[in-house]
C-alpha cells in the first residue's frame, strides 16, 4: 500500500479541522454550558450532540466486533461514500474503479467531486476477476469500489477475488457490506487489522430497519478514521439519530429474528417467481432482495404501479435488461405482489 500521506490530498492532510465547543472539554466533567451559544431552554434538544458519537460507537463496537476507534458514523452510508473522494481524490486528476452494475451513489459522488469513474463490467454470472479490475487502474487510481452482496444483482462477489484486489492494489479498497446481514459469508470488517488499505461500509438502514434515522458506518484503520473525522461536518449525526440507534442496539436478537423471517420469505418469493409465466429467470441472491428477468419489465413495472405496488425497474441498467429488483416485504405485501403478477 502507498503511504496514507501520499494517497491523501495535500490540502486535507494539512487541514486544521474545525474544533467544536464539545471537542475542547472532552474527557472532563462539566455542569454549566455557556460555550456554544445554545439556548438554555428546551432540554435535551437545545444542546449540540456528541460530535464523535462516543456512546453509540461503544455500543456498536460490541455488536460489530470492531474497536470503537475504528468506527466512523455518518449521515447515512452516502456520507461515508462521499468522504473517501473528499479525502483522497484530487478533482480533475485522480480516478476510481468500480464494478458495473453496482450501487449508483459511487458514480454520483465521483461526478460531484469531479473524479473520473471507471466501471468494469461484470460477467453473465454477475462476478468479476481481480485481474480485469486491476487492469483498469493506473497511477492516478485512488479507490476501488466493491459492493458485496452487490446491488442491484444481490449476489456476493467471490471472496478470493476481493482479497486479491485488496492485496495487490496500492490504493484504498472500499467494500460496501450494506446487505451482509442477509448473507452467510463472513464479513470483511474482521480483516481490518490485516489490511490497512481496507474500508468496510455498513448501515442501520437494511437489517436493522432504521432507514429513517440515516445512520451509516465505515470501519477502517484509526488513521483513515482520523481523516474522515477531520473532514466531516462537526455535528453530522444528530441527537435523535444517536438515541434511536442506541435503542435499536439494545435488542440485536430482534434483528436476528427479522432476518430469519425475511430469508424465509425470500425463498418463498423466489419459488413463486420461478413459476410465473412472465418471469424468465431469478438470479441468485445473498441480500434482502432479488433480481428477476421478466418478459417485459417496463410494462410489468407500470402495471404494478397502477396497482399501487412499487418495485424497482432496472431495465436500463447494464446487464439488467428486462429485470425488476424485488425487495422482500412482509408476508402480506409479498403475497399481494404475487397475486397481482399472476393476473398480468
Amino acid at each position: 500500500m502507498i503511504s496514507l500521506e501520499r494517497l491523501c490530498r495535500k490540502n486535507i492532510w494539512d487541514l486544521a479541522p474545525y474544533s467544536s465547543a464539545r471537542n475542547e472539554y472532552a474527557g472532563r466533567e462539566a455542569r454549566v454550558f455557556l460555550d456554544a451559544n445554545e439556548n438554555p431552554y428546551n432540554q435535551p434538544f437545545n444542546r449540540y450532540p456528541d460530535p464523535l458519537q462516543l456512546e453509540l460507537k461503544a455500543a456498536l463496537s460490541k455488536v460489530k466486533g470492531v474497536p470503537a476507534e475504528n468506527i466512523f458514523l455518518g449521515n447515512g452510508s452516502d456520507e461515508a461514500i462521499d468522504l473517501p473522494y473528499r479525502c483522497f481524490c484530487n478533482p480533475g486528476k485522480d480516478n476510481v474503479v468500480a464494478i458495473e452494475p453496482t450501487y449508483g451513489m459511487y458514480k454520483v459522488c465521483a461526478d460531484i467531486n469531479d473524479i473520473e469513474y471507471r466501471p468494469v463490467l461484470l460477467d453473465e454470472q454477475y462476478q468479476f476477476t481481480a485481474d480485469r479490475l486491476l487492469a483498469a487502474t493506473d497511477t492516478h487510481t485512488k479507490l476501488i469500489w466493491l459492493c458485496t452482496p452487490n446491488n442491484p444483482t444481490g449476489n456476493c462477489l467471490k471472496r478470493e477475488e476481493v482479497v486479491k484486489v485488496i492485496e495487490q492494489f496500492e490504493g484504498l479498497v472500499i467494500v460496501d457490506e450494506a446487505y451482509s446481514d442477509f448473507s452467510s459469508q463472513p464479513t470483511f470488517r474482521a480483516e481490518l487489522s490485516k489490511y490497512p488499505n481496507l474500508i468496510v461500509l455498513n448501515t442501520m438502514s437494511k437489517a436493522w430497519g432504521c432507514a429513517a434515522i440515516r445512520l451509516g458506518m465505515a470501519f477502517a484503520s484509526t488513521e483513515i478514521i482520523g481523516l474522515f473525522n477531520k473532514v466531516k461536518y462537526p455535528y453530522n449525526v444528530n441527537l435523535l439519530t444517536q438515541q434511536q440507534a442506541l435503542e435499536a442496539l439494545k435488542d440485536p436478537f430482534e434483528v436476528d429474528n427479522w432476518v430469519k423471517v425475511l430469508l424465509q420469505e425470500r425463498t418463498r418469493m423466489i419459488d413463486a417467481f420461478e413459476i410465473l409465466p412472465i418471469c424468465e429467470k431469478v438470479y441468485p441472491t445473498d441480500a434482502n432482495f432479488f433480481l428477476a428477468k421478466m418478459t417485459d419489465a417496463p410494462a410489468i413495472y407500470n402495471y404494478l404501479v397502477d396497482k399501487g405496488i412499487i418495485v424497482r425497474n432496472r431495465h436500463r441498467v447494464q446487464l439488467c435488461q428486462n429485470c425488476l429488483r424485488i425487495t422482500i416485504g412482509t408476508k402480506t405485501e409479498n403475497s399481494e405482489l404475487i397475486a397481482a403478477l399472476r393476473q398480468f
